[in-house]
C-alpha cells in the first residue's frame, strides 16, 4: 500500500510539473512577444546643441513649507538660459509634468526643440518651457501623493503666471504637456474646489492612462481616478472649452496600453481627442513609454503644433476654440500638405494659356516631372467618366505644403471658375494622397492636377479614375483558435492605385494576426513606394507600412480597442503600384494572442495567483485534518489548480447580476459590484458616468486561472529553493537544533513584538511593520529547514533506528506519541517527521504571506525615497490592516501540525479558503489591494486555531 501511495504521489507530481510546465511556456511566450514583439524604434532622438539648465522658480514659504519635495524649474540653454536668469519673461508659458517615476529634466526634449525652431521665427515668437519636480514618485502604484502633486501644480501654475505681470498682454493661461501620470494629475487639476478654469486651456497627454490606474494596489489611486472621472463626465457641458489631446505610444508601450490613454468623455465632444502615435501624421511610429517623451517626430509635432497656436496679436496661446481644433488636427490626425488655415486662391493665372495644359484622355496618368522647371497642367473631363467611375484617385510624392488640384468649369480653352480641391489630402509617408468622390463635384467640369516645377524638383504625379466597388474586396478572418493552422487568402490583380480589403470579424482586441502581403510585377521599373494601412474606424490607432515593389512584408494584425457598436470593420488598404499581383494571407499568431491576452488581462494573473496558493493553504489544512500530516508544499499547491470550482460559481453570478431583480437583491445587501476589467471601447463605453464591461475576459478566465497558478506553483518552487540556499549559508552561525520548536517565541514575546511593530507602522510606515513581521516569520522557516537537515545528517549516522523506520516500528511510535502531545525522542523518525511536516506548512504561508507584502511595497519604497522630508507616510495604505496583519504573521510564527489538529477551529478554518477565493474572483480583478483582506480573513482564523 505504501509503495502504491507512493508511486501514486510521484505520478501527480510528474504530471503537475509537465502540466505547470507547459503553463509556465505560455506565460513565457505571452511575456516575451509582450515586452519584445514589436517594431524597433524607429524614434529619432532629440539632441541639446547647448548644456541645459534647470532654474529653479521661488514659490511662496507656505508652498514651499507644505511641499518640501517637490519643485518648480525653467529649462533653459546657452544664451537663452543667461537671458532668463531674473526671470523676466517673455515667451508663451508651457508646463511639463513628468510621470511616474519621471524626471523633471525630460522637459530637456521639447524645451530644446521649442528653442532650436523659435531661432527661425520671426518678431522673436518663443516659448519658455516650465517642469514641475515631483520627486520622481510612484504614483502609478501609489495614489496617497497624487492629491499632493495636483494641489503643488495648482500652486505652481499661479506661479507661472505671476512671472508675466510686468507684461501688458500677460498670457492667461499655461498649456500643459503630461507625461504618464502626468497626464491624470493634470486632468485632475480640474476637481479641485478652488481651482479657475481659465488657468489651463489645453492639455496634452503622452501616454496616460486615463481610463484606468494599470494596477490598483491602493484605494487612494482608485478614489482620485474615481473623482477625475466624475467631474470631466458629469459636468462635461461646463469643461467643453478645455482642449485635450491624448497620444498613445502603440504596442512599443507595454506598461500602459494606448487603449487605456484613450479619454474618459461623453461622444460627441470635438474638443477631446484621443489617438495613437502611429496614425499621427509625420510621426507614424510606435514608441514605447519612456520614449514618447523624446521621440523627435513627436515632439516636433508638438512644437508645430503650439507654433500655429500663437495668436500673433498677444504672442501667447490662442483662445479661439475653433482655431486649436483645427491646428491639433493639423498636425496629429490629418495633415492636408499645406500650411494651417492657408486660404489658396483658386483663380490662378496660368490656368488661362492653354500651353500649359495637357488634356488627359486615359484612365490613368503617370507622369515624372524633368529636371528642368517647368510650369505643367494635366486636365482631366468629368462628363464622360461620371457614370463609369465613382471616384477620383491622385497622388504626388511632391511634399511641398502647396495646392495642387482644383475643379474648374472649364469653357472656350480657359478656366472661368477654379477650386481648390487640395484641402482633402493626406499625407503618407512617401507620398501626400486625394481621393475626391464624383458626387460631390457637381458643380465643376474638369479636374485639373498641377505638376509644375519651377523649382527644378523632380518629383511623380499618379492619377486614375475608380470604381471603389470593383477596388473593394473582403475576407474572414481566421477564428482565433485556429492557432494558425488555417488561414485566409485573397489575391488582388492591381490594375489600379488603391485596393481595399474589409476584414470580416476582426474587432477583438484578444485577436492577434500575421498578415503577409507578398507583390509580384511583370515589369521591373521605378515605381512609388506602396503604402499598407490598417484603418481602424471607431479608433485613431491606423498603422502604416511602406515597402518597395516587389516585396513579401509582415504586417501586424493586433487593436487596441474593441469595436463599439456595429460599426464598419477594420480595412487593409493597399496603395499599390499598376500591373502588379498582390497576394494577401492572414494567419491567426498563438504567440501575439496571448501577448494580447496579458496586455489586456494581465491585472486578473496575480489575483489568480492568490487564489491559487489561497487554495493551497486550504488543501493543507484538510490533509492536517485528515492524516494529522502535512502534505508536499508542491503537492498542494498543485491541487491549487480548479477552475471548476472557482470560474464556474463566478460565471453563473455574473450571468444572475445581469437581471434587474438580482441587481436589486445585491444593491440590498449594500456589496460592491463585480469587478470585471473595463472595457477596451473608446470613447463612448460610458453609461451614466460608469465603466461598462465585456463579456471575453470571464471566457478567458480558466486560461488566466492556469497561467495564475503556474505563477503560483513555480514562485512557490522558487521560495523553497531560496530558503534552502539561505538556510545552507546560515547553518554555521547557528547551533544544530533537533526540535519542531525551534525559532518559536514566546506568547508574550510575540504579542509585545506584535505590540511594538502596529506602533512603529502607525508613525512610520505600515509596509515597514509589515515587512518586519514577514522577516520574523521567514527566520523560523529557515530554522525549521536548518532543523530538517541536521536531523537528516543525525539519522544517517544511526542504522539501527534507520531499520526500524523502514519496519515501520518508529511511525507507530511517532503516532501514538502525538496523540499525547508529548514525550517524542528528539533523535527519531518521528521527529524528523514533525519537523518536515512543521516544514510544508510554513513554506505553504510564506508563500501566501508574500502577497501582502509584495503588494505594500510601492508604499515602502515612496516612504523610503522620501524619509528626508518626513517620517510618517501620509495617508498609509497599510494601516487599516496592519493591527491583524502583524498579530496573525507573529501568531503563526509558533504554528505546527499537532496544535492545529487538536485545535476544535481547524475544520472551520479548513473550509474558508474556497468561498474566500471565489470571493476574491468577483472582487479584486480592479482592486488588488483587496486580496489583502481576503487572506486575512484566512489567516485569522487559522491564528485562533494556535491559540485555541
Amino acid at each position: 500500500m505504501r509503495c502504491e501511495s507512493r508511486r501514486k504521489e510521484r505520478t501527480m507530481k510528474v504530471a503537475s510539473v509537465v502540466v505547470y510546465g507547459v503553463a509556465l511556456g505560455l506565460l513565457a511566450v505571452g511575456l516575451r512577444e509582450l515586452l519584445t514583439g514589436f517594431e524597433e524604434n524607429r524614434c529619432s532622438m532629440t539632441y541639446m546643441f547647448e548644456y541645459p539648465e534647470y532654474r529653479r522658480v521661488a514659490l511662496p514659504r507656505r508652498v514651499a513649507r507644505l511641499y518640501p519635495a517637490y519643485g518648480l524649474y525653467l529649462y533653459g540653454e546657452g544664451l537663452y538660459a543667461q537671458e532668463t536668469r531674473a526671470l523676466k519673461l517673455t515667451g508663451a508659458p508651457v508646463l511639463f509634468l513628468p510621470g511616474n517615476a519621471g524626471s523633471y529634466k525630460q522637459a530637456r526634449s521639447l524645451g530644446s526643440v521649442a528653442l532650436r525652431k523659435a531661432e527661425n521665427m520671426e518678431g522673436g515668437l518663443h516659448f519658455n518651457v516650465f517642469t514641475v519636480d515631483f520627486n520622481e514618485e510612484l504614483v502609478a502604484l501609489y495614489g496617497g501623493s497624487l492629491l499632493q502633486q495636483t494641489h503643488f501644480l495648482h500652486e505652481s501654475i499661479k506661479a507661472i503666471l505671476r512671472l508675466y505681470k510686468h507684461l501688458k498682454t500677460p498670457p492667461p493661461s499655461v498649456v500643459l504637456v503630461g507625461h504618464s501620470m502626468g497626464g491624470v494629475v493634470a486632468r485632475a487639476l480640474f476637481t479641485l474646489p478652488r481651482f479657475n478654469t481659465n488657468l489651463v486651456s489645453l492639455i496634452i497627454t503622452q501616454a496616460s492612462p486615463h481610463l484606468a490606474p494599470v494596477l490598483a494596489l491602493d484605494p487612494y489611486l482608485l478614489d482620485f481616478y474615481s473623482a477625475v472621472r466624475k467631474k470631466w463626465v458629469n459636468q462635461a457641458n461646463k469643461l467643453r472649452n478645455i482642449t485635450v489631446l491624448s497620444v498613445g505610444g502603440g504596442y512599443r508601450d507595454y506598461q500602459v496600453r494606448s487603449g487605456l490613454t484613450s479619454l474618459p468623455c461623453p461622444s460627441g465632444d470635438p474638443n477631446k481627442l484621443s489617438l495613437v502615435a502611429t496614425a499621427v501624421p509625420r510621426t507614424w511610429v510606435s514608441t514605447d513609454h519612456l520614449s514618447i517623451v523624446w521621440c523627435k517626430e513627436l515632439v516636433l509635432a508638438t512644437v508645430r503644433a503650439f507654433f500655429d497656436l500663437i495668436d500673433p496679436e498677444t504672442r501667447q496661446f490662442t483662445e479661439n476654440q475653433e482655431k486649436k481644433i483645427a491646428v491639433l488636427n493639423h498636425h496629429f490626425i490629418r495633415h492636408p500638405v499645406r500650411m494651417v488655415g492657408e486660404t489658396h486662391d483658386a483663380s490662378i493665372s496660368t490656368l488661362d494659356f492653354p500651353d500649359v495644359w495637357s488634356e488627359v484622355n486615359t484612365l490613368r496618368l503617370a507622369y515624372s516631372t524633368p529636371k528642368e522647371g517647368q510650369v505643367k497642367y494635366f486636365m482631366f473631363a468629368l462628363s464622360s467618366r461620371r457614370k463609369a467611375y465613382s471616384h477620383f484617385y491622385c497622388r504626388s510624392s511632391n511634399l511641398e505644403m502647396t495646392s495642387w488640384v482644383y475643379g474648374c468649369v472649364h469653357k472656350n480653352g480657359s478656366c472661368l471658375h477654379a477650386v481648390d480641391l487640395s484641402v482633402g489630402t493626406e499625407l503618407l509617408p512617401p507620398y501626400k494622397v486625394l481621393i475626391l468622390s464624383l458626387s460631390d463635384l457637381s458643380s465643376v467640369s474638369h479636374l485639373v492636377v498641377s505638376a509644375s516645377n519651377l523649382n527644378g524638383k523632380q518629383f511623380t504625379v499618379e492619377c486614375e479614375w475608380q470604381r471603389q466597388e470593383s477596388q473593394t474586396l473582403s475576407v474572414p478572418v481566421p477564428h482565433v483558435l485556429s492557432f494558425g493552422l488555417t488561414f485566409s487568402d485573397i489575391t488582388v490583380n492591381s490594375s489600379g492605385l488603391l485596393h481595399t480589403i474589409k476584414l470580416h470579424h476582426f474587432h477583438q482586441v484578444y485577436q492577434a494576426f500575421r498578415i503577409n502581403v507578398a507583390s509580384q510585377c511583370k515589369v521591373h521599373k521605378d515605381r512609388l513606394s506602396n503604402v499598407y494601412r490598417i484603418m481602424v474606424p471607431w479608433f485613431r490607432e491606423d498603422s502604416l507600412t511602406t515597402v518597395s515593389v516587389p516585396s513579401v512584408t509582415e504586417i501586424s494584425g493586433m487593436l487596441h480597442t474593441s469595436r463599439p457598436d456595429n460599426t464598419s470593420g477594420v480595412l487593409l488598404q493597399l496603395h499599390t503600384a499598376p500591373n502588379c499581383q498582390y497576394k494577401v494571407s492572414i494567419r491567426t499568431s498563438l504567440p501575439r494572442v496571448l501577448g494580447q491576452i496579458l496586455r489586456f488581462c494581465g491585472p486578473m494573473v496575480p489575483v489568480y495567483t492568490a487564489v491559487t496558493l489561497l487554495l493551497a493553504c486550504g488543501g493543507q489544512l484538510s490533509t492536517i485534518l485528515k492524516s494529522r500530516r502535512a502534505a508536499d508544499m508542491s503537492q498542494v499547491v498543485g491541487k491549487g489548480l480548479q477552475p471548476h470550482k472557482v470560474n464556474l460559481p463566478v460565471y453563473v453570478l455574473h450571468i444572475l447580476l445581469s437581471c434587474s431583480r438580482f441587481q436589486e437583491f445585491w444593491s440590498i445587501l449594500c456589496l460592491p459590484p463585480m469587478d470585471v476589467l473595463p472595457a477596451s471601447f473608446p470613447d463612448a463605453m460610458f453609461h451614466n458616468g460608469e465603466i461598462l464591461v465585456e463579456e471575453w475576459p470571464h471566457l478567458l478566465s480558466p486560461l488566466l486561472y492556469i497561467l495564475g497558478a503556474a505563477v503560483a506553483y513555480w514562485g512557490s518552487t522558487l521560495l523553497r529553493l531560496i530558503m534552502r540556499l539561505i538556510s545552507l549559508i546560515l547553518a554555521p552561525l547557528h547551533r544544530p537544533s533537533v526540535s519542531r520548536d525551534c525559532g518559536t517565541l514566546r506568547l508574550r514575546t510575540q504579542l509585545l513584538i506584535a505590540l511594538c511593530l502596529t506602533v512603529i507602522g502607525g508613525i512610520s510606515c505600515g509596509a515597514f511593520s509589515v515587512f518586519a513581521a514577514f522577516l520574523l516569520h521567514l527566520y523560523r522557516v529557515l530554522r525549521l529547514q536548518m532543523t530538517e537537515r541536521s536531523l537528516s545528517h543525525m539519522l544517517n549516522l544511526a542504522p539501527q533506528k534507520h531499520k526500524e523506520a523502514e519496519n515501520g516500528t518508529v511511525n507507530v511510535e511517532c503516532l501514538s506519541r502525538s496523540k499525547e502531545c508529548n514525550g517524542t525522542p528528539l533523535l527519531s523518525e518521528c521527529a524528523l517527521e514533525e519537523v518536515r511536516d512543521d516544514l510544508q506548512l510554513h513554506l505553504c504561508l510564506s508563500a501566501l504571506f508574500t502577497l501582502p507584502v509584495m503588494l505594500s511595497t510601492p508604499s515602502l519604497i515612496h516612504w523610503i525615497r522620501n524619509l528626508r522630508y518626513t517620517t510618517q507616510l501620509d495617508p498609509d495604505p497599510c494601516w487599516p490592516h496592519i493591527v491583524p496583519l502583524v498579530t496573525v504573521y507573529m501568531l503563526l510564527i509558533n504554528c505546527n501540525t499537532l496544535k492545529l489538529y487538536n485545535s476544535k477551529l481547524l475544520p472551520l478554518a479548513s473550509c474558508l479558503p474556497l468561498p474566500l477565493a471565489i470571493t476574491m474572483v468577483t472582487f479584486s480583478p480592479l482592486h488588488l489591494y483587496r486580496v489583502t483582506y481576503f487572506l486575512l480573513l484566512t489567516l485569522v482564523p487559522l491564528a485562533f486555531c494556535c491559540l485555541l
